[in-house]
């Protein structure tokens, strides 16, 4: 992972540790205000637990949303594919000790999964990544593609650069300043490889 990935993503990481910080972001993008008393539940995914496979933020609302946060710096078609993976292992957490095998309905969270891009790459505000267009074409072996395919996945990937998204940008003050921040470095690093005599970052 590059240093400069590194730094976004620590700085990502802590402005979204807590709690009231996952209520705003998640409120900003949803388009809705939760209540202060909305409980937020924090299950991310880490490597010392899971080797190689964690993600940036996973948490519920409420104990009925499991929400999937991504922040990339760079454009991944693969994020359904790995997103699929990262869910797998919270309802393995979230299911442990309950009978899988019994007659009774196990209800679990429903899963929402969000990706925030800040690349210098262009990117639409908005875009929606779907798990089935990985999917291996089987119209060779004489099988019909009439149904939806019986498993799926959505993401939806959200601009967080400056000038994108702004009324998700107005509703989130830390997301806001990150957005604000990584800008702002980017202007820097810019003066510095143009020769010129950067200013001092406020």
């Amino acid at each position: 992972m590059s240093s400069n990935r590194q730094y976004k993503d620590s700085v990502f990481s802590f402005l979204f540790r807590d709690p009231s910080a996952l209520r705003e972001l998640y409120g900003a993008i949803a388009g809705i205000d939760l209540p202060p008393d909305t409980s937020i539940t924090i299950n991310t995914l880490e490597g010392v637990l899971y080797k190689t496979l964690q993600n940036d933020i996973s948490f519920e609302i409420a104990r009925k949303l499991v929400i999937l946060i991504e922040h990339q710096s760079s454009i991944n078609p693969n994020m359904a594919i790995r997103l699929l993976l990262y869910i797998a292992k919270i309802y393995e957490k979230l299911t442990a000790g309950r009978n899988l095998y019994g007659r009774k309905r196990l209800f679990i969270p429903r899963p929402e999964f969000i990706v925030l891009y800040n690349g210098v790459e262009p990117y639409p505000d908005e875009n929606t990544l779907k798990l089935s267009d990985a999917f291996e074409e089987a119209a060779s072996f004489g099988i019909p593609h009439t149904q939806p395919p019986d498993l799926e996945l959505t993401v939806k990937v959200y601009n967080i650069n400056q000038g994108h998204n702004e009324s998700i940008i107005r509703r989130s003050e830390k997301l806001g300043g990150y957005s604000a921040l990584i800008a702002r470095v980017r202007e820097f690093e810019a003066e510095i490889a143009g020769g010129g005599t950067p200013h001092r970052l406020k």
